[in-house]
């Protein structure tokens, strides 16, 4: 009898020992898996934030076939260009090279669909001082030709490839963002007038120097600047008397939409709006600036007529379909993935 129960108080004992490790090691694994799930929910929370930090610290990535003296042209963000003012030795002075690769650079990126949206921005402690007067002086002065008339035309004509190396940012379908801090004088403003948006920091300054240097301003801001601002009284006095125009004043007349504490905060800003205006569809976003331009220079009738004649090819694009689709979806628009253009 004792035997027995001994022999049952044994049997009982080991049942509960094993029993107690099974619970051991069922708890080990309950622990384990739980920990796992606690790493990928972790996981999952922090790659967003990891990934927008790399995003908007990637670093640019020049560009094989933009090659300058002057600019500097990299991409920031997909289908986002940033075309760079690179001559901060002479704080972004416009020389004879300047002129000619304005032109060749926004030709290149009109035809790149690679290219969705630009932003433009000076390189060193301003966005540019103008007209590089010490090696351009020369050219209006010595102009070739026999007599007066031979000169003018020569003269004239030499005017109007300068009106082309701005032109040429209105003329590119692709929007284009002017990011301005520092001084932004004379020619500087000729450029800025002829970009789609406008963003400056708030230690920013606009001027219209001609008037200063005995010459009216000749290649665009008498033309564009007008239409921005919308206050001819506010213009004139700016062309008349070469005053400084500050970044809150800038803000409040409309010549600049965002202002931004510093150089870094904007471009930050920049690149972000451009690649939020890159992800849409380029069929609808490149034929809205034509339009919005085309309209300003016309009549609101003229400019319906030319809406109605863009668009009924316009609107044949597989873009309107993907956008509709995404809609019915209750996708977001960056969700869709449009052609290049």
């Amino acid at each position: 009898m004792a035997a027995g129960a001994w022999l049952r108080g044994q049997v009982t004992n080991g049942g509960a020992r094993a029993v107690a490790r099974e619970a051991s090691m069922a708890a080990a694994v309950a622990g384990s898996v739980l920990r796992g799930l606690l790493r990928r929910q972790l996981s999952a929370q922090i790659q967003p934030l990891l990934s927008f930090r790399a995003m908007s610290s990637t670093p640019e990535q020049p560009h094989a076939s933009h090659s300058y003296e002057t600019l500097k042209v990299s991409r920031v963000r997909e289908k986002v260009f940033h075309v760079e003012l690179n001559r901060p030795d002479k704080r972004n002075a416009m020389n004879t090279v300047f002129w000619r690769e304005m032109v060749v650079c926004f030709n290149k990126i009109a035809q790149d669909s690679e290219c969705h949206a630009v932003v433009v921005s000076g390189a060193g402690k301003l966005f540019s001082a103008g007209i590089d007067l010490m090696e351009m002086g020369s050219a209006f002065v010595m102009v070739e030709g026999e007599d007066t008339a031979r000169k003018a035309w020569n003269l004239r004509k030499k005017i109007r490839e300068y009106q082309e190396s701005f032109t040429v940012l209105e003329r590119c379908p692709k929007p284009v963002i002017a990011a301005v801090h520092g001084g932004c004088i004379g020619g500087g403003v000729d450029l800025i007038s002829a970009c789609d948006i406008r963003y400056c920091t708030q230690d920013a300054w606009f001027q219209v120097k001609e008037v200063d240097v005995g010459l009216a301003a000749d290649v665009g801001t008498l033309q564009r600047l007008p239409r921005i601002i919308g206050n001819q009284s506010l213009v004139n006095e700016l062309a008349f008397t070469a005053r400084k125009m500050m970044a809150p004043e800038a803000e409040s007349s409309g010549l600049v939409s965002r202002v931004f504490q510093d150089k870094q905060a904007m471009l930050e800003g920049a690149f972000e709006l451009a690649a939020d205006i890159a992800g849409k569809s380029p069929v609808a976003v490149q034929g809205t600036k034509v339009n919005l331009i085309y309209s300003r220079d016309h009549s609101v009738s003229e400019g319906l007529r030319y809406m109605a004649t863009w668009n009924m090819s316009m609107l044949q694009t597989e873009d309107l379909v993907k956008s509709a689709q995404a809609a019915v979806e209750r996708k977001s628009p960056k969700d869709v993935v449009y052609s290049k253009m």
